[in-house]
């Protein structure tokens, strides 16, 4: 199967469907049937659903009991089973169906010329403007029965999975509208027998507010049940009598919404989207209460199987991916998230200060984006428990690579935040420090070697870590989760080690829209924020290593890849644990195209990039290597610091907990034999 295909990555097509209704006219309903089945399978679709009853009509009242009507129904499927056996995708269309003595209200789920199993409505609303209960007979209770239809013999009953025996992790269960709207779902059963893909047929006529009612029950099925949950409600051409119809389409994913149709479309319409299903799989292995709670049920269900077939090529990518999965796009989810996570580590901090008493905080202050951000959540910590600025001891320590922008920065922060602040120059005590230890720079040779770097880096700890002992504070760490996670720190006596560090569960990309939210939360005053601002259209850089003049400081991102590329690996690594060739895939389709999809909000044009496969898979195996082979030792004795981000934090004492000397070799394997280079 090509790499490009979203079925060798875990995905599968799904598809919301609503045809015009034909109020009891089945074979005009089947005609419309067929053609939306022919479009969903062009567009390689696994699985469609239609409304309730939608080959009848829904709101036809007592015809539904009249004997032409129901053999109308009965020939209307036999051109739709005709027409699936050329078809790849899986249909689940409502009708009335005979059975016994009674009628019931069903879902016939149809696949390559048959009937997989027809599946009857359990809640039978009876209030207000319905009155099913007049009409139907409840499936509650019917298990391992057949049912015949139209000389077809199929599966009926309430206990049915239909699960595809070529697509791993692709099984469907299937309720009826109101079996949504009620405290028990047939949903959340079939979730715990191992439904990932839940149905729902709906007919709901629209009145003020269903429409957010219904939202807000996908959403919470689908979180709840940790599936994908796609629905389709009845629309234009339903009988108009006492009631309207808007045809709400939707698709949701684990509580996130996918996809969703035009309202009150005069016409039928096809809302598709492609569900992670690994997402899925990966979400009931992680969180052992949902197994916990399918070992509390008692229920069986049968497994009917199918073979889907799906297609090997690329068939495009029906899914809207951030670039920036620790920032959202939407620039009101943004600013929340924004407000959440520096009141998180604010409220770190201020915990911390007042259960050890602690009066005084002792950083360093480079000028980069780090240790301002790390600054600006002491100044707000220590405003709220009522401490003088003063009592912040900020100092900025320039090395032998100090550039004077960032100085210029890191001063101009101190004195606006009104803090107690000193420059202290470490060259000449990192100077005596690598002639002591034989180094080729102490005798006055331009070898700038990790060790160089290191000296600097942990001098600069090492003094801050005497100056708490001696003011009696504690030291602020400054350093970021995706320094963490690609081991760019040093270790021990170096950044890699604080008293606190607030800022450990902050991905790199995200500080910046942190400190945007800063400015224009207006948190501080003008001249703070001016400062803020400059620090923020400055390269990053960790400003060790000597340049000459007119050349470009040292990069960060030259050395171990952009952060933009590296937190996306990240996230999606911590996680959801997914394996490179699936990241790469993700990647891909984030950041192929400069113009497509969307950006954060007030991200900088110029700073917009594309990244081709190559590059991808290029920073894809440097971070494999870093992040399992390689970093984990600095993350084993990580101070503590506040988790903030859904996507995960790296302290051995929560999210992530793995040996310090493990092999990259399973992920690296996979990145060779999958993805193309």
């Amino acid at each position: 199967m090509s790499f490009h295909s979203i079925y060798a990555h875990g995905f599968a097509r799904v598809a919301a469907c609503v045809t015009t209704s034909h109020v009891a006219d089945p074979a005009a309903n089947a005609t419309a049937i067929v053609a939306a089945a022919g479009a969903c399978h062009e567009q390689s679709v696994a699985v469609a659903v239609f409304p309730e009853l939608c080959l009848s009509g829904y709101a036809i009242e007592d015809l539904v009991m009249q004997d032409p009507l129901l053999d109308a129904v009965e020939r209307g499927l036999a051109p739709i089973v005709e027409a699936s056996s050329a078809l790849m995708t899986v249909l689940i269309v409502g009708a009335p169906l005979r059975h016994g003595a009674r009628v019931y209200n069903c879902a016939a789920v149809i696949h390559r010329g048959s009937i997989l199993g027809v599946v009857p409505k359990t809640y039978l609303p009876t209030y207000r403007e319905f009155y099913e209960g007049r009409h139907f007979a409840s499936g509650a209770g019917i298990v391992g029965e057949e049912i015949t239809v139209g000389g077809l013999r199929a599966a009926f009953g309430v206990d049915l999975l239909f699960a595809a025996e070529d697509v791993t992790g692709l099984t469907i269960g299937v309720e009826i509208c109101e079996d949504m709207w009620i405290p028990v779902t047939p949903a959340s059963e079939l979730a715990l027998a191992g439904a990932s893909v839940l149905i729902n047929l709906s007919g709901s006529p629209i009145t003020i507010g269903r429409a957010r009612s219904r939202a807000l029950f996908c959403q919470s099925t689908s979180a709840r049940c940790l599936a994908a949950y796609v629905y389709s409600a009845a629309g234009a051409g339903e009988s108009t009598t006492d009631l309207a119809w808007d045809g709400q389409t939707s698709i949701y994913e684990n509580g996130v919404l996918l996809a969703e149709g035009e309202r009150f479309r005069q016409g039928g319409q096809i809302t598709t989207a492609d569900v992670d299903l690994d997402l899925l799989r990966q979400e009931r292995s992680l969180m052992g209460t949902f197994d916990d709670n399918r070992r509390q049920r008692e229920a069986s269900f049968r497994k009917i199987t199918f073979a889907l077939k799906p297609p090997v090529a690329d068939i495009g990518f029906l899914r809207k991916v951030e670039r920036f999965p620790f920032v959202p796009s939407d620039e009101h989810l943004l600013e929340q998230d924004c407000y959440e996570a520096y009141n998180i580590q604010v409220a770190g901090l201020v915990q911390r200060m007042r259960a050890t008493g602690t009066k005084r905080v002792v950083i360093g202050v480079s000028g980069g984006l780090d240790s301002t951000h790390a600054l600006i959540v002491a100044a707000k910590a220590i405003d709220l428990l009522g401490l003088p600025r003063e009592n912040i001891l900020a100092y900025t320590m320039p090395g032998f690579a100090t550039g004077s922008e960032s100085k210029t920065n890191a001063l101009a922060l101190m004195k606006a935040l009104q803090t107690s602040w000193q420059e202290l120059d470490i060259r000449t005590t990192a100077t005596q420090m690598l002639k002591d230890i034989g180094h080729p720079f102490g005798k006055g040779e331009k070898v700038y070697d990790i060790t160089f770097e290191n000296v600097q880096a942990g001098l600069r700890t090492d003094y801050l870590f005497r100056l708490a002992n001696h003011h009696g504070g504690i030291v602020i760490g400054t350093g970021d989760l995706s320094e963490l996670a690609l081991g760019w720190c040093t270790y021990g006596v170096g950044d890699q080690m604080a008293h606190y560090n607030v800022n450990a569960g902050v991905p790199k990309t995200l500080i910046q829209h942190l400190i945007r939210w800063v400015i224009a939360s207006k948190q501080f005053t003008d001249d703070v924020n001016r400062t803020l601002a400059s620090i923020l259209a400055a390269e990053i850089s960790p400003e060790l290593v000597p340049v000459k003049p007119g050349e470009k400081p040292q990069s960060t991102e030259a050395a171990i890849g952009p952060y933009e590329l590296q937190d996306f690996n990240l996230y999606y690594t911590l996680r959801y644990g997914f394996r490179p060739s699936k990241i790469a895939f993700l990647s891909l389709h984030a950041w192929k195209d400069v113009a497509g999809g969307e950006w954060p909000p007030a991200f900088q044009n110029d700073r917009r990039r594309a990244y081709a496969l190559a590059d991808i898979r290029h920073w894809l195996e440097v971070f494999l290597r870093r992040f399992f082979a390689f970093s984990q030792f600095k993350r084993s004795a990580m101070p503590n610091g506040p988790k903030v981000s859904a996507g995960g934090s790296l302290s051995p004492r929560g999210d992530w907990r793995a040996p310090s000397d493990s092999s990259a070799a399973a992920w690296l394997d996979d990145l060779a034999r999958n993805v193309p280079k």
